[in-house]
């Protein structure tokens, strides 16, 4: 097989740049046949992805975090719409949260990363694909997109230059717990229903978890056709440090503040305040009115070892 890796320098606040030598270095050790290249900036992955299915590899690999990945899933949905077909998607850890690949049972180890590459094993997986904000033609997730407060504990994360990782993340909660206290009311419709309500946080998942330590949807599978959702009311700010703990322990779902719920499509609008949201970790929209979320099923697919994939 031949290997595209696709390698973000600036993933985990530089850990990819300095990543590049052991990539390099667990690939030629179990002697595949790869081509490796930087990004050098914004959906320049997914523009290396596409161009890398046009041309015959059989499997392009994101090295980064969940925004890299998201840049090459873009990329090889795109050049499958275009007639490239059979490209597998792979991943090797090197951001910050790596919450797809956890969720697609991929190791958080670099070496062990190229293992199961080297392994190629496929499993068929589903996709999101999110219409609004900044993407009004469409924009796909593999992960989930995250509605209200993680988003703004994401955007917070994301301006902490020296704090990495899961520290960065808590921080930021903290942070957006004062910064986020007056939720805004969201109309949120989905397999008939519909909960006009003031929401804190809205998260659809096709994966598992968010924010590196965030178990959104601890039951949900990246091959069922169905989005995991969890719906946070507004609550007090001392609610919100209880919410958080159990969120991260993915035991919300007995909470009375807590929405979970499973659908193939879903439409979240504004009607008092607005949409703080990304896809992915990657910004749909900082003031958004509406977001349309639908599962595409069977779009690619993914190297890995798990086992975990509903039969």
């Amino acid at each position: 097989m031949n290997y595209k890796i696709i390698v973000n320098p600036t993933s985990g606040k530089g850990m990819g740049a300095q990543a590049v030598p052991l990539i390099r270095e667990a690939l030629d050790a179990q002697g595949l046949r790869y081509d490796l290249v930087c990004t050098e900036r914004p959906w320049h992955a997914a523009e290396l992805a596409q161009e890398a299915a046009k041309s015959g590899y059989d499997v392009v690999a994101a090295a980064g975090g969940d925004g890299t990945l998201n840049e090459v899933l873009n990329g090889l949905i795109l050049a499958k719409q275009a007639g490239a077909n059979g490209v597998a998607l792979g991943a090797l850890s090197v951001g910050r949260g790596n919450d797809f690949a956890y969720g697609g049972g991929i190791p958080h180890e670099l070496v062990e990363g190229v293992r199961v590459l080297a392994q190629g094993q496929r499993r068929t997986i589903d996709v999101g694909r999110v219409e609004g904000g900044f993407y009004p033609q469409g924009r796909y997730f593999g992960n989930g997109v995250g509605i209200g407060f993680d988003a703004v504990v994401g955007f917070e994360a994301a301006k902490l230059k020296h704090v990495h990782g899961f520290l960065s993340y808590m921080i930021a909660a903290i942070k957006t717990i004062f910064l986020y206290a007056k939720a805004p009311v969201l109309r949120i419709e989905y397999d008939g229903k519909t909960l006009v309500q003031p929401t804190l946080m809205v998260s659809i998942m096709n994966g598992r978890r968010m924010g590196g330590s965030f178990m959104m949807a601890p039951h949900s599978w990246l091959n069922d056709g169905l989005f995991d959702l969890c719906i946070a009311h507004q609550v007090s700010q001392v609610r919100i440090i209880k919410l958080i703990s159990a969120i991260m322990k993915g035991t919300q779902e007995s909470l009375p503040d807590i929405t979970t719920g499973r659908t193939q499509r879903i439409v979240v609008t504004a009607v008092e305040g607005s949409l703080p949201a990304h896809a992915d970790g990657e910004t749909l929209c900082t003031e958004g009115q509406q977001l349309v979320m639908e599962v595409v099923a069977a779009q690619l697919d993914l190297i890995t070892e798990s086992t975990e994939f509903k039969a």
